[in-house]
């Protein structure tokens, strides 16, 4: 417009001002709908209006397609972007493209544009393309602004009123000539800006749009969601190879294999790697050793001109969708929650942790922006608000959330993760890593029930420790790194836990120093899984060092040393010296008497000990009398429903049928494997153990198919809970394998306990206690099924793996000699089975002493060599004096005292007195009769010598004396 009269700019070539006209000392004017209003005197108006801007022609093209980048990879959203119905059969009018930032949304989006631009076949070809920067409403308005300007004669002077032109322009109008077109929405930040601004559903039209949001707004409407993902690995190498070629660069695929994973398969970091690479001219090598380095930040690893026309490093990429996902509901949350995932492991982690109190308790001190306007009390967070935060940044796609899979909820890429964490100074770094720490300990279960779970827990403290070592080592190690190390022991990983703390021994030692307590408790744990893994005589020397130096720097009554001293009575008994265990365990108690006092926990578990390392001895009666004083403090303490007093009651019923009373050590395990259900739950490991034991004794009973009956189920039940190669697992199969056996079912049992061996040769070694237990299993199967050679043979090779690991003097190792010697004296060698009895006789005096059930087992086994060599007067004779020890140490009514009845009247018919025999079994079954029962395999075994004997000496009985 011309104005004449008024001080200002002269008019431009068109008769309109080049620059904005001023007008001065005037009365105030309004003008509307396209008026001109003038305040004060004008004597000549003339208005010169810009002509409308005419149409262009088709094909028309508005906005600057990005340029395709350098050596683009073809993936599987390129194809989901060209389809162009849905699977129901419906036209796809609009798709859009969501993502994290930096995995390519623009440049898919700028391919499928480029693409669809140059096709110029009448059925698919554009007539219209606008590609529209849409980070603002503002920036989307002036797009569809300048569509509308340059298409249908918009007035450029009201961008608003242009945009909806534009839009309306894009409906489709009857009767007129169909626009084909493309709208691209490049990087929209928040839906509501699109709110009237999206383009009209039309068969000739499409739109795409990118986004960092997932949103339900941007879903319906025929908008169809396609999530872009990282690259693959070989996606990831080929970009790399692709774009290092082209500069006459080349690298090992294998060195370009780990920099993608290093990266996380990012496009955008890779694409900024490759320029590094070529800048700074370093290899593979070298620029992952500067990852590596966690002095280096991103941004020092990313190049100076960025490559593909990128806008912002990595590092930078994210900084907005930050401070956006920090403005959302619920305000200020989302920065502190990612701030505690970024030290986490970024392939998932628990729902349970970023919920937990310790991380509630971290976002409400953390909390950026949001309680301005609430009643709250300041620091108040609710645990609703934590989990809304989860929602927020994955509404961002900064973290994936499922909470389909509880136990990895929520992920977050690495470089995220990074460049969090580098924008963290040092004491907000540490406040984090000790939250996050704080976090997985109060939800790591005391029994681990759930595997996953787990796994996903320990993963995560790892990541954690690699990220944070030095927070967590600070002045004293947190308590999570030992919680892993208990959870991989926990669950059958022995191994994985004495590397554990190995590792956490010289960490410790480096950060804390080698006398500090954290690190002499890690080395006990060190020492303590090192028994677990079969080593019980290294850990015994191991204990006796780390006991040393416990008293010398902590003092002899320090509750480490205490626990050390415990540690080192078990692996005593362990290796063989049950006498010394519990003579070690009597001299702790009565320094945890003074230290303690006699109710405390401690003092009653070394009690509990004492009890079963007298049993291990060959003292069940004094394990017993002690077990029964232990329970009556701990129902006075406890009451009868606590773990502890019911851990009391099973191993008294153990020793109940130790004592010669399987039945009732049944009757009583029952009763507690009941109490125990209803406490601890089917899932717990005491309840488990308990339960078998509870088969075990009804198998002792007489019942060996109802055994293995009970064993197959908990089998199942333990598979559940531990996984199949957690030892409990392991040692169930080898019970269920051994009572299939008893049952008569001697083939199923080789079969499967030859499979068991070899599970336990992979998961534990073939050095491991357990594995050479296994093996002896195996053997005596093998006598079972007759094959007593073969079974002889068997146990000379495991003999050499005893006396190499557990030596000469180890219990095991002696039961392995004992049972060598009875099979090569069934198969056909009595005599020269009797001298190598008579000298493991020797030994096992010397070791375990005269009332040790073993050494009455190998004296048991010389008498029958002796009768089976043709001396059965001798044999009569020692059995005669077995009977006195035996009677003396186990009682009348003991089943190994009815055995040595039962073979002491065998030999005595052997030796000329048949009719003797006769009486001495008669008299045998009635006692069998009334502690066993009619149906126990001793009673039958009794009736059939006794009708063997009655043959021989001719007198007819009265019949089958068992119906």
């Amino acid at each position: 417009m011309a104005v004449t009269g008024y001080r200002g700019p002269a008019p431009g070539p068109d008769h309109a001002p080049d620059a904005p006209v001023h007008v001065s000392d005037t009365g105030d004017a309004t003008a509307t709908n396209g008026g001109t209003a003038i305040s004060g005197y004008v004597g000549t108006l003339n208005v010169v209006q810009r002509a409308p801007q005419e149409p262009a022609p088709w094909p028309h093209q508005v906005g600057v397609i990005p340029l395709r980048a350098r050596s683009f990879q073809h993936r599987t959203a390129v194809e989901q972007l060209r389809t162009k119905v849905d699977s129901g059969g419906t036209a796809v009018l609009a798709q859009v493209l969501t993502g994290m930032g930096g995995v390519g949304k623009t440049q898919l989006a700028a391919d499928y544009a480029h693409t669809a631009w140059e096709n110029r076949s009448e059925a698919v070809g554009l007539d219209v393309l606008v590609w529209n920067t849409a980070s603002t409403r503002e920036a989307i308005v002036t797009g569809y602004a300048q569509a509308g300007v340059e298409l249908c004669r918009a007035d450029p002077g009201d961008p608003e009123k242009a945009a909806r032109s534009f839009l309306a322009w894009l409906t489709p109008k009857t009767g007129a000539k169909p626009c084909r077109w493309l709208i691209v929405l490049d990087d929209v930040t928040d839906p509501a800006d699109l709110r009237g601004l999206w383009p009209p559903a039309s068969e000739h039209g499409r739109t795409l749009v990118t986004t960092r949001r997932r949103d339900a707004a941007l879903v319906g409407d025929g908008r169809h969601l396609i999530h872009v993902g990282l690259f693959t690995e070989a996606q990831a190498v080929t970009y790399l190879a692709r774009s290092l070629r082209a500069c006459g660069r080349h690298e090992p695929a294998e060195q370009l294999a780990a920099l993608a994973r290093d990266l996380g398969y990012l496009p955008l970091a890779l694409a900024q790697a490759f320029a590094y690479l070529i800048d700074a001219d370093l290899d593979c090598v070298a620029y992952r050793e500067l990852l590596a380095d966690r002095a280096t930040k991103l941004a020092d690893a990313a190049p100076d001109a960025l490559p593909d026309d990128h806008v912002a490093p990595v590092a930078a990429a994210w900084s907005l969708s930050f401070d956006r996902a920090d403005t959302l509901r619920p305000a200020g949350l989302a920065r502190p929650m990612l701030q505690l995932a970024a030290m986490l492991d970024p392939n998932g982690i628990p729902n349970s942790v970023l919920a937990s109190e310790p991380a509630v308790a971290y976002l409400a001190q953390h909390r950026t922006v949001g309680q301005e306007d609430t009643a709250e009390p300041l620091g108040h967070l609710s645990p609703r608000e934590a989990m809304l935060a989860f929602r927020t940044l994955h509404r961002l796609s900064l973290i994936d959330h499922t909470p389909q899979t509880p136990h990895q909820a929520v992920r977050v890429h690495q470089l995220i993760q990074r460049a969090v964490r580098d924008d963290l100074a040092r004491d907000e770094y540490n406040q984090a890593a000790i939250a996050a720490a704080d976090a997985l300990v109060s939800v790591w279960p005391d029994i681990p029930r759930d595997t996953q779970l787990e796994q996903s827990l320990r993963a995560n403290s790892t990541a954690l420790s690699q990220c944070a070592e030095e927070a967590l080592c600070h002045r004293d190690a947190h308590h999570v790194l030992f919680r892993v190390g208990k959870s991989l022991g926990d669950t059958g990983q022995i191994s994985a836990a004495r590397d554990h703390f190995e590792q956490l021994v010289e960490t410790f030692s480096r950060h804390l120093g080698p006398d500090h307590p954290d690190t002499l408790a890690a080395r006990g744990n060190l020492v303590q899984w090192q028994g677990q893994a079969g080593d019980a005589a290294g850990a015994v020397d191991a204990f006796r060092q780390l006991l040393d130096q416990a008293v010398q720097i902590l003092g002899p009554d320090h509750p480490h040393t205490l626990t050390t001293r415990n540690h080192l009575a078990f692996y005593q008994g362990r290796a063989g010296d049950a006498a010394g265990a519990a003579a070690a365990a009597q001299v702790l108690l009565q320094d945890q008497l003074r230290i303690y006092g006699p109710e405390h926990p401690n003092t009653f578990t070394t009690r509990g000990n004492i009890a079963s390392w007298k049993s291990e001895a060959g003292d069940p009666a004094g394990a017993a009398e002690a077990l029964e004083n232990l329970l009556k403090d701990q129902l006075r303490i406890f009451g009868p429903h606590h773990p502890d007093t019911l851990v009391t009651r099973s191993a008294l019923a153990g020793c109940r049928g130790q004592a010669g009373d399987p039945a009732g050590a049944a009757g009583d395990m029952e009763r507690v494997v009941q109490c125990m259900l209803q406490v601890l739950g089917p899932d717990n490991p005491e309840f488990l153990s308990a339960s078998h034991d509870l088969a075990h004794w009804r198998g002792e009973a007489g019942d060996p198919a109802g055994a293995a009956e009970a064993i197959e189920r908990l089998l199942e039940q333990t598979l559940r809970v531990l996984g199949p190669d957690h030892p409990t697992t392991l040692i169930s199969r080898g019970v269920l394998a051994k009572w299939k056996g008893l049952t008569g079912d001697l083939a199923g049992a080789a079969n499967d306990m030859e499979r068991l061996l070899e599970d336990m040769l992979r998961v534990l070694g073939k050095q491991h206690p357990h594995t050479l237990s296994c093996r002896g299993n195996l053997a005596f199967i093998r006598s079972l099924a007759g094959d007593l050679p073969g079974a002889a043979d068997a146990a000379e090779e495991l003999l050499e793996g005893e006396l190499e690991i557990l030596g000469p003097d180890h219990p095991s190792t002696f039961t392995v000699r004992n049972n060598i010697a009875r099979w090569r004296g069934q198969s056909g060698s009595p005599a020269r089975a009797a001298g190598v009895l008579e000298q493991l006789l020797v030994d096992r005096l010397r070791v375990l002493g005269p009332d040790h059930p073993d050494t009455f087992t190998t004296r048991h086994d010389l008498a029958v060599m002796r009768g089976l060599a043709g001396d059965p007067v001798s044999a009569a004779d020692a059995f005669e004096q077995l009977l006195v020890d035996r009677l003396r140490v186990l009682g009348p009514d003991h089943p190994d005292t009815f055995t040595t009845r039962h073979d002491l009247a065998v030999m005595r018919g052997l030796a000329g007195d048949p009719v003797g025999a006769v009486d001495a079994l008669g008299q045998l079954i009635k006692d069998e009769l009334r502690i066993l029962g009619p149906d126990h395999p001793d009673t039958h075994a009794a009736q059939d010598s006794l009708d063997q004997w009655r043959i021989v000496t001719g007198t007819p009985g009265p019949g089958n004396t068992l119906c």
